[in-house]
């Protein structure tokens, strides 16, 4: 029988025998001939380990230990993803206990081609309503499509079907930008703030567009697959008009400004679908960071060669956010937490707890796009 004891705020073991099975599961922090514990642990004990705990006027259940952290932010979260991580066998500890240092996380670097395009002088009628552009010129709108996917030829998936090259407002931004394409209706600035009345922050999808269409890859819209856009790598074409074959993209991009907030469910949705079509989900967090403390809940242990890691000899590998299925995830919260997890030289792992307290993890991977101002990162689904 684990035995617990409460003073002051305090929760610890003294017993010695509870001492000893607490410290070779990697509980508490031991001074002046007890064991500490946090009380989180100590509800995880008393819930899933039958641990007992007293103070001075009696027994003290789970839920009078509980009761008093109703009013603090994410307690439920926070405690079913420690108590999922360790029902799997696995150490999570406080993130200020000290811990072996680990080595410095690698980062994906992604592949940039310069973008050289054509001398071309296009014309275009831009439908406000639709923010949609038509090219004028069938010729030259045939091969900026064919050569550099820009727009759509004919019909989706059958450029053979029809004479007609139709830009979307990223596209129409883009070619004007670089001197090919000139309105008949709109000037620059009409076009764009039409889009930014429809997108609030237009500003932050547009550089995103930018920065990935100038160094060679193509983007287009991720509609399907519910972000806002879809990746391929440079050198990727649809295919002449003539082609039976198309090109199916392996990324998709989705932009979150720091100054934006997003609720939780939605954000896990788009990541979930992506996942089901077998497609890499990266997320772009332009913007400036607050200085706002960052929150790490915990740093999480996990397994090499399906041995669990012990603290005492192996580092941590992740950082731990908790997040509620219910409440909203800001932009600057989630760039500030993954800047903690580098200080701290771990990965960022979110833990997503629904309303049947479940628990999902996904891994947050920082990718290097090469002469770029804004931060990407891959977010893949982690089954720890």
């Amino acid at each position: 029988m684990l035995e617990l004891k409460i003073k002051n705020k305090t929760i610890y073991a003294e017993d010695e025998s509870t001492k000893a099975l607490l410290k070779n599961g990697h509980y508490g922090e031991e001074e002046n001939g007890i064991l500490k514990l946090s009380n989180v642990e100590a509800l995880y004990l008393i819930d899933a380990r039958n641990a007992t705990c007293t103070s001075s006027k009696g027994p003290v259940s789970f839920f009078e230990l509980a009761k008093g952290a109703w009013k603090n932010k994410k307690f439920i979260a926070k405690y079913f993803a420690y108590k999922d991580w360790r029902d799997r066998g696995l150490v999570a500890k406080e993130p200020n206990k000290e811990y072996v240092q680990p080595q410095e996380n690698p980062v994906k670097k992604y592949p940039a081609n310069e973008l050289k395009l054509p001398n071309y002088k296009l014309h275009g009628i831009f439908f406000k309503s639709d923010l949609i552009t038509i090219i004028e010129e069938d010729s030259e709108g045939k091969e900026i499509y064919e050569k550099y996917w820009f727009g759509q030829y004919g019909s989706y998936k059958a450029p053979d079907r029809g004479k007609l090259n139709k830009l979307d407002v990223y596209e129409t931004l883009f070619l004007i930008d670089h001197k090919m394409l000139s309105l008949y209706n709109a000037t620059r600035e009409e076009v764009f703030g039409l889009a930014a009345k429809r997108h609030p922050n237009f500003q932050s999808l547009y550089d995103v567009y930018s920065d990935w269409r100038e160094k060679g890859y193509v983007v287009k819209t991720g509609f399907k697959f519910g972000t806002n856009f879809r990746i391929y790598f440079p050198g990727a074409k649809p295919g002449d008009a003539n082609s039976k074959k198309w090109m199916h993209s392996k990324h998709v991009l989705h932009v979150f400004p720091k100054s934006a907030k997003l609720l939780i469910s939605e954000w896990a949705r788009a990541i979930r679908v992506a996942h089901s079509v077998k497609k890499t989900f990266l997320l772009a967090l332009p913007g400036v960071s607050s200085h706002k403390a960052a929150r790490i809940d915990f740093v999480l242990y996990h397994r090499h060669g399906g041995e669990a890691d012990k603290p005492t000899t192996m580092p941590p590998k992740f950082a731990m956010l908790t997040l509620g299925e219910e409440e909203y995830l800001g932009g600057d919260v989630l760039a500030r937490s993954i800047e903690e997890a580098t200080k701290r030289k771990l990965e960022l792992l979110l833990a997503i707890v629904d309303r049947e307290t479940a628990v999902t993890y996904y891994i947050v991977r920082r990718i290097m796009l090469p002469k770029s101002k804004n931060e990407y990162y891959e977010i893949d689904w982690l089954q720890p």
